[in-house]
């Protein structure tokens, strides 16, 4: 006797039917009235009355129903307990990130990452860099990737790389052109777009910080929620807008990218976790990340 063949034969019992039974378990008739005939030889005696319509059970087909019914359940309760340990033991982590990072390097190092850790529960989830603080602090996520930075005591900060930025024209802009760097002062008579419209401080603060620190004022600051409706307002003509060079990557109709000559215009890449956090997942994501820098000849923290 197994628990397939009680799980036949409580269908049965609770059918008074073949058929039925066999179409709820989705077998064929013949090998489920073949299980409930081996139960009945092995026990040596009747369990259905098949001469009733519909089925009954007999004196012994009640007695094995009742106690079936108990065994298959606490059967399904204690797989239900093996499954909870096992989701408990399961490893997850949560990464937070901004949209810009995509375009560089934290892609390939979200693959990399899933190769030597096949068996970690991946959550990915964008967000601004004042969303991830929160994140942190809440446990909703584990590491995360933004470009602002901020002082929080329960948040240990490490600044991968400083970005260079440059400027995305529109395609008939009249520097769209020139092959060699910008100056931001041929660009202060044009309308700016940013991102993100909130919440802030935000990536937007450090663009128009840019623009103050050379007492350079834009003709206009258009304010939006991310960096692809920014794009698209600087394909439509509505303006420029400052990004990290990695966006470059992002080719769009219309749009045409330019690197900037000014010292200063960075944009930091950071990766943040809880405060004490040792856990080996962030260790192994800073590994990737220093390994693929050294590759690329791109030094660490500067």
């Amino acid at each position: 006797m197994d628990s397939r063949q009680l799980r036949y034969f409580v269908a049965v019992a609770r059918e008074r039917n073949f058929t039925r039974a066999a179409e709820k378990l989705h077998i064929a008739q013949p090998p489920l009235s073949r299980a409930i005939q081996q139960l009945e030889d092995e026990f040596g005696m009747a369990l259905l009355d098949r001469a009733s319509r519909p089925l009954a059970l007999t004196d012994a087909g009640r007695l094995l129903f009742e106690q079936a019914v108990q065994v298959l359940d606490r059967m399904d309760e204690m797989k239900a307990m093996v499954a909870r340990l096992r989701d408990a033991e399961l490893t997850r982590l949560g990464i937070g990130f901004v949209a810009s990072t995509l375009y560089g390097y934290l892609p390939e190092v979200i693959r990399r990452y899933r190769a030597a850790r096949p068996e970690v529960e991946l959550t990915l989830l964008e967000m601004t860099t004042i969303e991830q603080v929160a994140a942190l602090k809440e446990g909703r996520i584990d590491v995360s990737f933004g470009r602002i930075t901020f002082n929080d005591a329960a948040i240990e900060r490490t600044v991968l790389r400083n970005e260079k930025l440059c400027v995305a024209l529109p395609l008939t802009h009249r520097l769209s052109s020139r092959t060699g760097l910008l100056k931001l002062e041929e660009l202060a008579g044009d309308a700016l777009v940013v991102y993100p419209k909130a919440p802030r401080p935000s990536y937007a603060d450090q663009v128009l910080a840019l623009f103050r620190e050379r007492d350079l004022k834009p003709k206009h600051v258009h304010e939006v929620r991310e960096l692809q409706t920014a794009l698209g307002l600087v394909a439509a003509d509505t303006g420029v807008c400052i990004v990290p060079a990695s966006v470059e990557r992002l080719r769009r109709d219309n749009v045409v990218y330019r690197r900037l000559d000014e010292p200063g215009a960075v944009s930091p890449i950071i990766m943040s976790t809880r405060k004490g956090d040792r856990s080996p997942e962030i260790g192994l994501i800073l590994r990737i990340v220093k390994e693929m820098y050294k590759k690329e000849g791109i030094t660490f923290g500067a």
